[in-house]
């Protein structure tokens, strides 16, 4: 199947004007709002184009007539070839990079770095701007000497090297990988204003490897067999209980990440890719794959991720990450420029499968708009939305809500902490809201703040 772009113009009805939240909640809420795009957005408009309804916003104020002026580039010669054998960013994109909080764990070796989703363009993260998450730091491993070991509930255990299973044939799928805690500071309140804080600990980039089925498949799994258990060669032995259901359907090793081998940061030389789901089944520096007939209860699935709920249970293997979204632009990272055209600017994913719409507010979910789609709509991957929105300078909240081909529609957080409670870490998969302040409110003006609404 041909994963085309996606270009939706929804038409307000009667009905959808009517349709509450508790309806989109539901998944059956038709799609309130249109989006309008000026004629000169679009050279396919041809003679619709109205030049002097174009440059009418310009009247009456002063032209520009100053020659364009040649700059020190123009004056000197640049650096040659091979200066940088492996190429990197302009220096003055310096301040794009992935940051941390001091303050959220203990030590470095057991932490996390966040993407800035706000800098980011397309649906491709830059290998070096990819989040990290470690459990015992990173190990340097030679892949001349790595193996990969199948074993357990098999006919005939295995191991592989690196060159095994690069023979293998390959498979290469753009995913988003997204931390289960991503969000997690936000359960009892706002707490930081950003979103490279909010939602920095996930990216999504295009995997290359080998069908994990295809390993499995070569070893023979017995009848009993009927979960797997990856396990990691770094220090803290990662492991996840996953059923064969699962790996058997979309799994993958991957040894390469943009067109390239695995960063060390990232799992070099392979790890697993379990789309869809919680990065940290995702396991990295892949060692040995055990097949077994239960879940194995591991400390990473007990300790850990697993939510805890309000009548004191604790909910475990929540694989998938439910639908969600973001607006990237504007955002807390910026500061209007005063009233005039804007357009909004976003991400949106899904871990069932494929974003279907996204809707977006600007009055804190009174009404709604359908935004279009500016990037190929994947399976389980990132997808870029955008509407054009005319400011008028006074107070705004900006939220933006996905529906995703299974239905599901993203919640708002009241009616989450409702149903989860607010000792859970995980799974904060709800609208986030940004204050626009007024343009006349004063050394506040055109601010933009983090807000739960």
């Amino acid at each position: 199947m041909t994963d085309q772009i996606v270009e939706k113009v929804a038409v307000q009805t009667e009905e959808s004007r009517n349709q509450g939240r508790r309806a989109f909640l539901k998944g059956s809420a038709a799609v309130a709002g249109g989006v309008m795009f000026t004629k000169a957005a679009s050279a396919a408009e041809g003679a619709g184009y109205d030049a002097k309804k174009a440059v009418a916003p310009y009247a009456g104020k002063e032209e520009i007539t100053t020659v364009l002026q040649d700059g020190a580039a123009r004056k000197t010669l640049g650096f040659g070839v091979r200066k940088y054998p492996y190429g990197m960013p302009s220096p003055f994109e310096k301040e794009v990079q992935r940051r941390t909080l001091e303050w959220l764990t203990p030590d470095s070796m057991a932490s996390i770095t966040m993407t800035p989703l706000h800098q980011l363009h397309g649906i491709i993260t830059p290998n070096g701007l990819h989040f990290e998450r470690f459990h015992g730091g990173v190990p340097t491993i030679n892949p001349d000497e790595h193996r990969l070991v199948i074993h357990g509930l098999v006919e005939r255990p295995l191991i592989f090297t690196m060159d095994d299973l690069k023979r293998f044939p390959s498979v290469s799928r753009i995913h988003f990988v997204e931390c289960p805690a991503n969000g997690a500071m936000e359960w009892k309140g706002v707490q930081l204003n950003s979103v490279q804080w909010t939602h920095g600990m996930m990216s999504c980039v295009e995997y290359t490897g080998v069908r994990l089925s295809d390993l499995l498949k070569e070893a023979g799994i017995k009848p009993e067999g009927k979960w797997i258990i990856p396990e990691g060669a770094d220090a803290a032995g990662m492991a996840r209980s996953i059923p064969l259901d699962l790996a058997m359907d979309d799994c993958f090793i991957a040894y390469a990440q943009n067109g390239e081998a695995l960063r060390r940061e990232q799992g070099y030389p392979i790890r697993l890719v379990v789309p869809g789901c919680e990065a940290n089944m995702w396991v990295k520096y892949l060692r040995r794959i055990q097949v077994h007939d239960v879940p194995m209860q591991h400390r990473e699935e007990t300790s850990k991720y697993t939510e805890l709920m309000p009548d004191g249970t604790a909910q475990r293997f929540s694989w998938y990450m439910e639908a969600n979204s973001v607006i990237t632009y504007p955002s807390p990272d910026f500061k209007m420029e005063g009233p005039g055209k804007y357009f909004l600017r976003g991400l949106a994913w899904s871990g069932r499968g494929k974003v279907a719409h996204v809707d977006i507010s600007v009055d804190g979910g009174k009404t709604w708009k359908e935004a279009h789609f500016t990037s190929p709509v994947l399976d389980k991957a990132w997808t870029r939305f955008e509407l054009e929105w005319d400011w008028d300078g006074s107070e705004a909240f900006l939220m933006s809500r996905v529906t995703d081909e299974t239905g599901y529609v993203q919640p708002p957080m009241p009616q989450m902490r409702k149903l989860e409670g607010t000792n859970n870490v995980y799974h904060r998969t709800a609208m986030v809201t940004w204050r626009v302040h007024a343009w006349e409110d004063g050394k506040n003006g055109g601010l933009i703040e983090n807000v739960q609404y």
